[in-house]
């Protein structure tokens, strides 16, 4: 028996909605949704919303995969490996118009589901390392993770801020946020670059074993924001990690929910539907995606165009005009 019939089944079964309301004449679609690895926030947010997805919408059947983050997640998105994925507005944003990483790799048709939450950058550091602000990462071991992720490019635009010659200035281990938490752990590294939602696991490690979190200063940011207008001040607050008793300030991107932008109208429509008529349940199962609202989801999305079946649902519940 198929899924679109056991789920048709089901309904007229337990009497919760009609045969015909539960059925549909589009055809089946299948949304492969890759998110980052296994260890961080954004894989079980990947988790939660095609679980969504996929038990609500008939005809859908979704699925999340780990994968090696943002720039991995577009670059499938563009060859049609993938139909729906989440990266940061700014890596959207160069995919779009073929720049940094995506030189001559552009991809038109990207198109927007919805803004989500906030992703901040967390600078952590061993308190062995004697480094107390970006400048002083200078001369030390730390992690970036994998060149051209976006990890690397927010590690570059920071160091270069802070008035570093990156990377030629640190000794770059490129290793993932686990292997980074592990060496944290053991004194093998000074820092680590980590960007995910909070609380994330590698940080909550690292933290666990005494390392500690920078704040990145206001000279910082501002120059950041001056040329990348998709910045946005971020605080973490004090006791989100252990031995944390201070809040942190630090930078965050807004995260995207985005599409290919041939994805029929109809499809994306009922997946932003679903996906906010059932926001407070998410935000039960995933904690990065509790207080979302679909007036903010478009705002903060680096002016990146949104699907016209998202749209449609925005113009209904008069979010747009």
């Amino acid at each position: 028996m198929t899924k679109h019939f056991q789920k048709i089944l089901m309904a007229c079964v337990g009497g919760i909605l009609s045969c015909n309301a539960m059925a549909s004449d589009h055809a089946q679609v299948t949304i492969n949704f890759p998110t980052a690895s296994a260890s961080g926030a954004l894989y079980a947010v990947g988790a939660a919303i095609t679980h969504l997805w996929d038990s609500k919408i008939d005809y859908v059947s979704a699925s999340s995969q780990a994968s090696a983050g943002g720039i991995a997640n577009l670059n499938l998105v563009s060859e049609g490996e993938a139909q729906v994925s989440i990266a940061i507005s700014s890596n959207c944003y160069q995919a779009l118009n073929g720049t940094d990483s995506f030189e001559g790799y552009a991809y038109p048709d990207l198109k927007v589901i919805a803004g989500l939450y906030f992703n901040p950058n967390q600078v952590v550091v061993t308190k062995a390392s004697g480094i107390n602000s970006l400048a002083e990462v200078k001369g030390k071991h730390f992690a970036v993770a994998s060149a051209g992720s976006s990890v690397y490019g927010e590690c570059e635009n920071h160091f270069k801020a802070a008035g570093l010659n990156f990377p030629d200035d640190i000794k770059a281990e490129y290793i993932t946020f686990t292997d980074a938490a592990d060496m944290l752990q053991n004194n093998t590294i000074d820092g680590a670059w980590i960007m995910s939602g909070i609380p994330a696991s590698a940080v909550t490690q690292a933290c666990s074993s005494g390392s500690k979190l920078l704040n990145v200063d206001d000279a910082v940011l501002k120059a950041l924001k001056e040329k990348f207008p998709w910045y946005a001040p971020y605080t973490i607050p004090a006791g989100t990690y252990p031995g944390q008793d201070q809040d942190v300030k630090t930078s965050a991107i807004k995260m995207v929910m985005f599409c290919r932008g041939d994805l029929d109208e109809q499809t994306v429509y009922d997946l932003t539907k679903t996906f906010w008529e059932n926001i407070a349940e998410l935000g039960q199962a995933q904690g990065n995606l509790k207080g979302l609202t679909p007036e903010n989801a478009v705002k903060d999305i680096a002016n990146l165009p949104l699907h016209e079946g998202a749209a449609k649902y925005y113009k209904e519940i008069k979010v747009l005009k």
